[in-house]
């Protein structure tokens, strides 16, 4: 989830976030390292839809499913999917996490981008639950944003922006990584590594574990 700025005033709006053209080509290269024999993605939260286009450019052996809860991020992600014209870049789905069981089945990798902070914690309770439950043995869900860690300051720039997140919605906030692990490792998820990205943000690779 991305704040959207309009780029395009053509019948199909393609919105933007200035984030993505900073982060797209660091996460690029934690997904190639990390997605294995994984063949469909699914990206919830997927904002503009910039980072949709991009990897499945980059990564054409699997198929990208986008998917929003918002009509505005459903149409610009649209628009960036029709201006690629890529094979492997599904339709947008409208997805709700919270919305529970999810309708969407077939995916082996979840990717959930600077989501987590700018939502209800009921939030990461459903994606975690969902992934635990839905992805396959080994299958990866790989969670992109600003973390505090444990033995790691925590960067001003964060502090404020946490402070700015909790006076816009007190629900909302920069989520404890050991928080997130604890919620993770309940719902069959193990910490595989923490991958430190521009910006201060972080990317968090939890794998599915076998039962």
């Amino acid at each position: 989830m991305q704040s959207m700025d309009t780029v395009s005033d053509g019948p199909e709006r393609r919105l933007s976030s200035p984030a993505v053209a900073r982060n797209r080509q660091p996460l690029l290269e934690v997904l190639e390292a990390a997605l294995g024999g994984a063949t469909r993605v699914l990206e919830v939260a997927s904002g503009t839809g910039e980072h949709a286009a991009y990897f499945a450019a980059a990564l054409p052996g699997l198929t990208w499913q986008p998917s929003d809860p918002s009509p505005s991020a459903l149409a610009s992600i649209a628009a960036w999917r029709e201006s690629a014209g890529l094979d492997n870049l599904a339709e947008p789905l409208m997805l709700d996490v919270e919305a529970r069981p999810w309708a969407v089945t077939d995916f082996d990798a979840l990717v959930a981008i600077n989501l987590l902070h700018i939502a209800p914690w009921s939030v990461t309770e459903a994606l975690l639950g969902e992934a635990g439950r839905r992805l396959p043995e080994g299958g990866l869900l790989l969670l992109y944003g600003p973390f505090l860690r444990d033995g790691v300051p925590t960067a001003p720039s964060n502090l404020a922006f946490d402070d700015d997140l909790r006076r816009r919605d007190p629900r909302w906030g920069i989520r404890s990584l050991a928080a997130v692990n604890t919620l993770a490792g309940a719902n069959g998820l193990s910490l595989e590594r923490v991958v430190d990205m521009p910006a201060n943000n972080v990317s968090v690779l939890l794998r599915r574990q076998g039962a």
